[in-house]
C-alpha cells in the first residue's frame, strides 16, 4: 500500500492554507483589529502583516495541527460518502459483475469484495486473514478484483489468473500466487499455474482475449471511483475499507453489513 509519499504531498499541499487559516484565527484574536473600520488588510502593510502572521504561529503552533487534523477528518467523511454514493449507483459492478470471480458462499447473505494484486506484499499478508474469515464464516461470499496497478509483472499475473476462471480453476491459482514466494512474473505465474494443474498454452491463449483485458479495465475505473488507490482495499457492505486489516475488523464489519443489509 503506497500512501505515505500522498501523505507527505497532501501535507505540503495543505500547509499554505492551514496559514491562511491560521492568520485567520489571528486576527479574530487579535484585540487591535476587533472592531477596526477597514478591513485587516488595509490598515498594515504586507511585511508587517507577515511577521505578525509568523509570530503568531510560532507561539501558537498547536493551530496548525489541529487545522490539519480537522480538514483532514472533513476530507475522510467526504471521501466516505462518496464512497457510498458511488456504491448505490454501481453496486452491480461492485458485488455481481459477472467477470469477477467468487469465492466462499456464492450464495452467502453478506458479500466481501477485495482488490489486491499479486506482487503487494500486504496483499500476501492478509492473504491469510482472508482464508480465517472465510473459514469461520459459512455465509461469507467473497467476490476477486484483480487490481494490478504495480507494473507489468502484476497485469501478467491478473490475466492469468483471469483465464485460470476459464478453466475453473481460479482460487487455486489466486492462493497458490498469494503463497508463492518471489516476484509473481511471467515465469513465476506459468509455472505455479503448471503446479495447480492448469493448461498452460490454453491459459497463455485466453491471456490474450480483450475481454480479461477489459475486465481489469474495469476493475481499475471502479478502485478509483471508490478512491481506492493503493493495495489492498476492501468493500463490505455500505463501507469501503483501504489498506491491510485484520480478522477482527473484517469480521465487525462484516457483522454491521448483515444488520444493515
Amino acid at each position: 500500500m503506497k500512501f505515505t509519499a500522498g501523505a507527505r504531498k497532501l501535507g505540503w499541499l495543505l500547509l499554505p492554507i492551514v496559514l491562511v487559516m491560521a492568520g485567520a484565527v489571528w486576527f479574530a484574536l487579535d484585540p487591535g483589529f476587533r472592531g477596526s473600520e477597514d478591513p485587516p488588510e488595509a490598515t498594515l502593510p504586507n511585511d508587517e502583516l507577515d511577521r505578525r502572521i509568523r509570530a503568531y504561529i510560532l507561539e501558537n503552533p498547536e493551530v496548525i495541527v489541529e487545522a490539519m487534523q480537522r480538514l483532514q477528518a472533513r476530507q475522510r467523511t467526504a471521501a466516505a460518502s462518496e464512497a457510498e454514493a458511488v456504491l448505490r449507483a454501481r453496486a452491480d459492478e461492485v458485488f455481481r459483475d459477472a467477470t469477477s470471480p467468487v469465492g466462499g458462499n456464492p450464495d452467502g447473505d453478506v458479500t466481501l469484495v477485495e482488490f489486491f494484486d499479486y506482487n503487494c506484499p500486504y496483499c500476501r499478508s492478509v492473504a491469510p486473514v482472508m482464508n480465517e474469515v472465510e473459514a469461520a464464516d459459512p455465509q461469507l461470499r467473497i467476490v476477486y478484483k484483480e487490481f494490478p496497478i504495480l507494473g507489468p509483472n502484476s497485469v501478467y499475473a491478473a490475466k492469468a489468473a483471469l483465464a485460470a476462471h476459464r478453466q475453473g480453476r481460479y482460487l487455486a491459482l489466486h492462493q497458490a500466487l498469494m503463497q508463492a514466494e518471489g516476484a509473481a512474473d511471467s515465469d513465476r505465474v506459468l509455472a505455479v499455474a503448471a503446479e495447480v494443474g492448469l493448461d498452460v498454452e490454453r491459459l497463455k491463449t485466453d491471456m490474450e482475449d480483450s475481454a480479461i483485458q477489459e475486465a481489469i479495465d474495469r476493475n481499475l475505473a471502479l478502485a478509483e471511483a471508490l478512491r481506492i488507490t493503493g493495495t489492498p482495499g476492501f468493500v463490505v457492505g455500505r463501507r469501503v475499507l483501504r489498506g491491510a486489516t485484520d480478522l477482527a475488523t473484517l469480521q465487525r464489519l462484516i457483522a454491521e453489513a448483515r444488520v444493515t443489509e
